[in-house]
């Protein structure tokens, strides 16, 4: 054997057993570029060629490219090994066993206050009325001047009233829906429509009273509309609402929109009308204001008063909803609790 394929064999033994002997991935990466990379030792091997007696050439060509197969062989062995053990130590750090009880997810249902919302929605659709999308942010002019609330009136007061600018505001009423009603239909006739949506004032919220609150409107203009149609309607509503056995009572009362106004009384569902804590011992729970809407409202809103009448209602979403579910604190509706919510599965 002649030097030059000693030298051929030396480097083979020697990059096979350091390749073999690498105990990690990154010194392995090392020894592929020292002897395996283009620039690598066992590549350059051929450059000796020139030096090589004519009739040894193939017998050394036929060396160096066993050496070359030889310790690229080790090298994807090691390769192969490394690989092996990343891949059992992965599996081993991301095992699960599957005998262990799974995360339990708590499960909420719909708020009650969209319960209350689409319960009294679905009544009054059933009564044919139409559902208008209302806007949070209004004027002033349909907020207050076209319902009749003069300039003085203490709800333009800045303490009740969310304002933007001079003439924007956040609707402090949803019965803004219903001047923007009259005065889109006018002069086509009739309106059947309610009005569901959020109204704001500016309160300390606490457990009857918040910031925000829902509210749903109604509003009926047609020609000889009386208010024995709105104790009608009430009263239907009231039995669909709170069961067959529930009677309203209407007591006088004062909005700047409806003339004559009423506060409408509902017979307590707790006790039938007998007393209890939940009506305060009077046998009956306030639930809504309404009244016919008020000739000047119609005036402004482009309605002769002379040839048409209507009444409006207001329904307290939240209201109801404490008084149906018995809850006891407002700001339950709007915390997002799903052990509250929770409650209310399957209702």
């Amino acid at each position: 054997m002649s030097q030059i394929t000693e030298k051929v064999a030396a480097l083979e033994e020697e990059a096979t057993s350091r390749i073999q002997a690498a105990s990690k991935k990154e010194e392995l990466n090392e020894l592929f570029a020292k002897y395996l990379s283009k620039k690598g030792e066992v590549s350059s091997l051929m450059s000796l060629m020139r030096e090589v007696p004519n009739e040894e050439k193939a017998s050394f060509g036929q060396a160096v490219n066993a050496c070359k197969n030889n310790v690229t062989k080790a090298y994807n062995e090691k390769k192969e090994a490394f690989e092996k053990e990343e891949l059992a130590a992965k599996l081993a750090n991301e095992k699960i066993d599957v005998t262990l009880p799974g995360n339990t997810l708590q499960q909420g249902h719909i708020n009650p206050y969209y319960l209350i919302i689409d319960e009294v929605t679905d009544i009054f659709l059933d009564m044919g009325y139409e559902v208008v999308e209302g806007r949070d942010v209004e004027t002033d002019r349909f907020n207050f001047e076209l319902l009749n609330v003069p300039k003085d009136h203490p709800s333009r007061d800045m303490q009740d009233t969310f304002y933007i600018s001079e003439e924007l505001l956040l609707r402090t009423q949803t019965s803004a829906a219903q001047a923007h009603t009259m005065c889109d239909k006018n002069p086509k006739g009739p309106i059947k429509m309610i009005c569901p949506g959020k109204a704001y004032r500016r309160d300390d919220d606490d457990m009857t009273h918040s910031h925000q609150f829902a509210q749903i409107e109604g509003l009926v203009i047609d020609k000889n509309i009386s208010i024995a149609n709105l104790k009608a309607t009430l009263e239907l509503f009231a039995k669909k609402m709170f069961g067959e056995k529930r009677e309203i009572r209407l007591r006088s009362s004062y909005f700047p929109f409806t003339e004559p106004s009423v506060e409408v009384d509902v017979s307590c569902f707790n006790c039938g009308g007998k007393g209890c804590a939940m009506c305060k011992g009077t046998g009956w729970i306030e639930i809504l204001g309404a009244g016919m809407v008020n000739p000047k409202v119609l005036e402004m809103c482009g309605y002769d008063p002379n040839e048409y009448s209507g009444f409006a209602f207001g329904v307290g979403v939240e209201r109801v909803a404490m008084l149906r579910y018995g809850v006891d604190d407002i700001r339950r509706f709007y915390q997002n609790d799903v052990r509250f919510l929770k409650d209310y599965v399957g209702k």
